[in-house]
């Protein structure tokens, strides 16, 4: 299969810094992190370069079709590749799943660029497991993103 890469942008009305902050705090991430119908739990925290942390995502509805760790849940492992304050944050993120269709390392860059209006926010995800729908990825980083956008203005 051909490695995809699925992005998302927006511009926010926050500092690179403030952005960056949001990224430092496991509070702050369990808050702003989740895409919506989604509540997060941090399992374990690390915020320096080769660094980690463990996240649980619970979906809200019970309903939902089944999430790749369990039958409620997503949990991710992520590891810190490279910080530049305020600039950007490069992770590598692992899904635990027993789904082969799930299994690899997508890489996830996250870029703050100022501008007049605010920061431009860029979030990119390079070799998405193919199990991840294009469309349901695009929706949750997009919902990811406003998530940020209310947490940090």
């Amino acid at each position: 299969m051909t490695p995809r890469t699925d992005r998302a942008a927006r511009a926010i009305r926050a500092s690179p810094a403030a952005l960056y902050r949001a990224f430092a705090h496991p509070g702050a991430m369990e808050a702003w992190l989740p895409p919506e119908g989604m509540t997060g739990r941090m399992l374990a925290f690390d915020f320096r370069d080769g660094g980690s942390y463990r996240m649980r995502l619970t979906y809200d509805d019970p309903g939902h079709p089944p999430g790749k760790s369990s039958d409620d849940a997503d949990e991710v492992e992520v590891r810190f590749l490279e910080l530049i304050p305020d600039r950007s944050i490069v992770q590598a993120v692992t899904f635990d799943s027993p789904d082969p269709r799930f299994a690899g390392v997508m890489t996830m860059i996250w870029t703050f660029v100022p501008g007049p209006s605010g920061t431009g926010v860029t979030v990119r995800c390079d070799d998405v497991p193919e199990g991840i729908r294009r469309e349901d990825h695009e929706a949750a980083l997009a919902s990811t993103l406003e998530n940020l956008a209310r947490f940090t203005e």
